[in-house]
């Protein structure tokens, strides 16, 4: 580095789950090409992905990465721990900003500490927590010790100035990336792997990818399915499952009438996107992935009783579907949460989408427009969040 020339930005990454690992190493590539590989220096806590970007992780991101109250409660200590050491590790590291990706529980915990002991270190969040949503009072909270948030959907830099929470700057999101891939996928080649007749009728089912939600939906889809077959509909199920959760869907699905495929890995699943004529699913960024497939939906969520009726006194939007969230007032994808999750309910919504109807027709419409309000005037989210990122620094003002 030649006199006069600016210090090589430093900047204290945090993922604390594997989905935010794969965000953080793409914003770490894209930070290295808009810079220069040696012009940048990185550390902080990540996994195999920002690993191999050059991230030399403090701890395994295993140690952290649990979800829910039975898993938490027990490994709580050890996530102090690694909060504390953690903090201690980006002070002694002196970087020009702090990144925390998603995972707020672990996050936001080392964000508030560093802030209170080195107010003049800017923090980013990349990925809001869901505000908009549910407590809704988090997003004020967060002025406190968040100077940018970097945003994965369209409507919420517009939630965040609402709810009097930091500034949001959309970056969009990582599916943006992967478009050409969702639409490209190969849906014949699957369907003659697969003996499913051209033109014939296929339902492609998403019970999730996390245990618990699997255990609560195959049943009500089973009878869903059950309850489609008796009344005359004739069709194919596709059930993209995940490694770990392939057994308990097979067991379960192996009682379901008719041709039932399992299929695995992110090509199978667009292609059963694809190929599908509905889709019956479980909430989540799924229904995102089905709207830029084109593949009309019904979405179903069930929680336990407790987590329900907490969920339920906090909760301020009308829908838990993000596609119909990204298209603003409307609501062309119908959700069935809780009691309404049953089959005798979901069972006339999906009939109503295997045909040409006019609800079958209102959700190709709407699917149509996805696309559109998700991408980005130009460049990648990855290389936005990197453009993000670098106006919050403003290299100019880093030391020479």
């Amino acid at each position: 580095m030649g006199a006069g020339e600016p210090a090589a930005l430093r900047l204290f990454l945090v993922a604390g789950e594997h989905s935010g690992d794969a965000l953080g190493a793409k914003l770490m590539v894209a930070l290295k090409q808009a810079l220069g590989a040696e012009d940048v220096v990185f550390a902080g806590v990540g996994g195999e992905d920002m690993a191999h970007e050059g991230l030399a992780p403090l701890f395994p991101i295993e140690d952290v990465a649990v979800m829910g109250p039975a898993h938490i409660i027990p490994a709580l200590p050890r996530i102090v721990r690694r909060v504390y050491q953690t903090v201690s590790a980006a002070l002694t590291f002196k970087p020009d900003a702090v990144v925390i990706i998603d995972s707020p529980e672990f996050t936001h915990a080392i964000a508030k500490r560093i802030r209170k002991r080195a107010p003049h270190i800017p923090i980013i969040d990349y990925v809001s927590p869901s505000v908009w949503a549910w407590r809704s009072g988090r997003a004020k909270k967060m002025r406190a010790y968040v100077d940018e948030i970097l945003g994965l959907l369209p409507f919420e830099p517009a939630a965040h100035e609402r709810l009097g929470g930091p500034h949001c700057t959309y970056v969009g999101h990582p599916l943006i990336e992967r478009l050409d891939e969702i639409q490209g996928a190969d849906a014949q080649a699957l369907a003659q792997r697969l003996g499913i007749a051209a033109g014939r009728k296929v339902l492609t089912v998403l019970p999730g990818s996390r245990r618990s939600e699997v255990e609560r939906l195959l049943g009500v889809f089973g009878e869903t399915i059950a309850r489609l077959k008796q009344s005359g509909i004739d069709f194919d199920c596709i059930v993209p499952v995940v490694a770990h959760l392939k057994d308990k869907v097979a067991q379960a699905s192996a009682s379901w009438p008719g041709n039932v495929h399992l299929v695995m890995g992110a090509a199978d699943k667009y292609a059963a996107m694809r190929l599908g004529t509905a889709a019956l699913a479980a909430s989540g960024t799924v229904t995102l992935e089905l709207a830029l497939a084109g593949l009309p939906m019904v979405v179903a969520y069930k929680l336990d009783g407790v987590t329900a009726v907490i969920v339920r006194r906090l909760i301020t939007t009308d829908t838990a579907i993000l596609a119909n969230l990204v298209l603003g007032s409307e609501r062309p994808f119908p959700q069935f949460m809780q009691n309404d999750c049953r089959a005798e309910k979901l069972a006339p919504a999906v009939a109503g989408l295997m045909s040409d109807t006019p609800a079958r027709r209102a959700q190709l419409e709407a699917l149509a427009r996805v696309p559109g309000k998700l991408l980005l005037a130009s460049g990648t989210p990855s290389q936005a969040a990197a453009r993000a990122v670098l106006a919050v620094v403003d290299t100019r003002k880093r030391p020479r």
